[in-house]
């Protein structure tokens, strides 16, 4: 173990996951890395449930994809906080929760399954070692 960081246990990372509501997909476009941003929600499984546009190039990348998502929150400051990986295969589910009124038609909703998660704290800046 580094003294840059502590590993999470499970139930930590998924206490973390369900109390925030924006992550991030990383996934792959023509065998190069892309990095989205994206709202979202936890299902009853613990899978990592994001709506996305029916046919947008998010849908097309991930489906049938083994893919990361990742959510944090780090101290502009100091650097401390915590990051939590979710490593799955998405794909898109019938999504039963109803959108908003003020939400598109065309909103699907990829399933990221949670085959491996992994956490860490990030200590201080001035807590690490050289």
């Amino acid at each position: 173990m580094t003294p840059d960081h502590t590993p999470l246990d499970e139930r930590q990372c998924r206490r973390l996951l369900a109390a925030r509501s924006v992550g991030r997909v990383v996934y792959t476009v023509g065998a190069l890395p892309a990095v989205l941003p994206v709202p979202y929600r936890l299902a009853g499984d613990g899978s990592v449930l994001v709506r996305a546009t029916a046919g947008s190039e998010l849908v097309r990348a991930v489906c049938g994809a083994l893919v990361a998502f990742e959510v944090s929150e780090v101290d502009e400051t100091d650097g401390s906080g915590w990051t939590v990986t979710v490593l799955g295969w998405a794909d898109v589910v019938e999504d039963h929760a109803r959108p908003s009124p003020a939400e598109p038609t065309d909103l699907v909703s990829v399933r990221i399954r949670n085959e491996l998660v992994a956490g860490r704290t990030l200590p201080a800046a001035d807590a690490r070692v050289e």
